[in-house]
């Protein structure tokens, strides 16, 4: 369970600072329904960028932003369906697209969420504490995104081999960007840097993903209800909502796939991961490319119990597909094989991690022989935007990519094979479960009886939680009325 102890002096004087600059904070119910949004914060997004360090952004922090740069309001869930001329599956297939988000990834959302039940209990305070933002990629980006906005200062850490652009923007946001050894796959770096600042720097609060309960949250009650809505829009009167599809990361999305379970009974949840790093799969480690997804260890927050299939990916899989996505010899062939164009414009929705997703999706569809009432749901991430200088590395690396790269990386798409698929059965998944022991309780102390009742008291432990987003949400209201008066 999340602690919301409250801390009187410390609440009173975040009230203060929120009141001095003006800083209203929207609730899980405005984030999931953001028509809910005051209209004098609506009024302002009118003149304010997607990306601008603007209070009034706290309230973008939804799956309905209007697909703008500047001035948008709300509307409907921004997703992507795939047509069959590229998934080459019966079953329907589509991802839910986190560009439009501030920094253009859904992370941002995880992040607020992980720091607001610290800022309306008062036991974080901005002015004496920096929130540190461990992360492979998008969600330290979220986290310095928002603690700018709260004018918490800030200290992001992620692994030196991410792309360019995260750094660059990362400089101009938080107050100090630390860049620990390796590529996606270390987790464990990015850790042990955690470890070293708690012991130096008082000063500094970890808000580590892979344990925070909060990121699991946010996803149970506002990607989850935004997929449920993009599924009425596909669904026919014979639909079954047959699959979801979440990368490993931080197991923060997988959430979404619990909210699902809940209201479609039958329905499947699917965990993806490279399959150069298997450890769901096959307790592996390793290497791999596809940016923004942690490995080699089992986040905390990841509910087993709801996990019903691993399916590994070929990073080579991702890499090539983002070529044929992007580069106009790749639009072309896809045109000339049917895809209309209001698709081929929207495929850079998809970055590295939602192409991976997308993979992991159309091999389980295939492995569970999805038909044609069936719909299978993932969520793309982030999107091209943050991987334009890996199509520059891939260029001069490969070379131009031509007619023939793109017939062949089609071809390699729609037939993609089903290996590498896990039918989780019960001790499947327990095994999985019981990884987390060695992280968790070995290397970072945490309670043996929490671990044990994730499993064996999971209705209790996970329903619990739900439960919380609701007592937030009037500590939210409660902290934003004394804001304003």
């Amino acid at each position: 369970m999340i602690d919301l102890k409250i801390d009187e002096a410390g609440r009173k004087r975040n009230i203060e600072r929120c009141k001095q600059k003006g800083i209203l904070l929207p609730t899980y119910e405005q984030m999931r329904d953001p028509s809910k949004t005051p209209q004098r914060i609506k009024d302002e997004l009118k003149n304010v960028g997607l990306w601008d360090v603007h209070t009034s952004n706290l309230f973008r922090v939804t799956w309905k932003n209007e697909p703008k740069e500047k001035g948008g309001q709300f509307g409907d869930v921004n997703y992507l369906e795939l047509p069959r001329e590229l998934t080459n599956t019966k079953a329907k297939i589509a991802g839910i697209a986190g560009k439009w988000f501030p920094t253009g990834a859904h992370k941002v959302g995880a992040a607020y969420s992980c720091l607001i039940s610290e800022l309306v209990t008062g036991r974080f305070d901005p002015s004496s504490k920096k929130a540190v933002w461990p992360s492979t990629g998008n969600y330290c980006r979220g986290g310095a995104y928002i603690s700018r906005l709260l004018s918490c200062p800030s200290v992001a850490i992620l692994p030196a081999g991410m792309s360019k652009e995260r750094f660059e923007w990362l400089r101009t946001m938080a107050e100090e960007v630390i860049a620990t050894p390796g590529c996606e796959s270390n987790v464990k770096e990015i850790f042990d840097k955690c470890i070293e600042i708690e012991k130096t720097r008082p000063e500094c609060v970890i808000f580590n993903q892979f344990d925070q309960l909060p990121n699991h949250l946010w996803h149970f009650s506002v990607t989850g209800p935004a997929m449920e809505e993009v599924y009425c829009k596909l669904a026919g009167p014979k639909s079954h909502l047959a699959l979801s599809i979440f990368s490993s990361g931080s197991a923060g999305t997988l959430g979404a796939g619990s909210y699902l379970k809940t209201k479609h009974f039958g329905t499947r949840v699917g965990v993806g991961e490279a399959l150069q790093c298997p450890t769901v799969y096959e307790n592996g480690y390793g290497d791999h490319r596809i940016e923004g997804i942690g490995d080699k260890h089992i986040p905390w927050i990841h509910n087993l119990r709801d996990t019903d299939v691993a399916v590994a990916v070929d990073d080579e899989i991702t890499i090539r597909l983002l070529r044929l996505f992007n580069e106009p010899a790749g639009q072309k062939v896809l045109f000339e094989h049917g895809v209309s164009q209001a698709v081929l414009d929207r495929l850079e929705l998809m970055g590295i991690s939602g192409i991976g997703n997308l993979v992991a999706t159309i091999k389980a569809a295939k492995y569970y022989e999805l038909t044609e009432t069936d719909v299978a749901l993932t969520v793309f991430t982030d999107s091209l935007a943050m991987y334009g200088s890996r199509l520059v590395e891939l260029t001069k690396e490969r070379g131009p990519y031509t007619q023939r790269d793109a017939d062949r990386d089609l071809d390699m798409l729609q037939n993609l094979s089903v290996d590498y698929v896990l039918d989780m059965t019960h001790a499947e998944r327990r095994r999985v479960h019981n990884l987390k022991y060695y992280t968790w309780i070995e290397q970072l102390g945490k309670d043996l009886t929490e671990l044990r009742a994730q499993w064996d008291d999971h209705h209790v432990y996970w329903d619990g939680l739900h439960a919380q987003a609701a007592v937030i949400d009037k500590m939210i209201t409660e902290f934003n009325a004394e804001v304003l008066k």
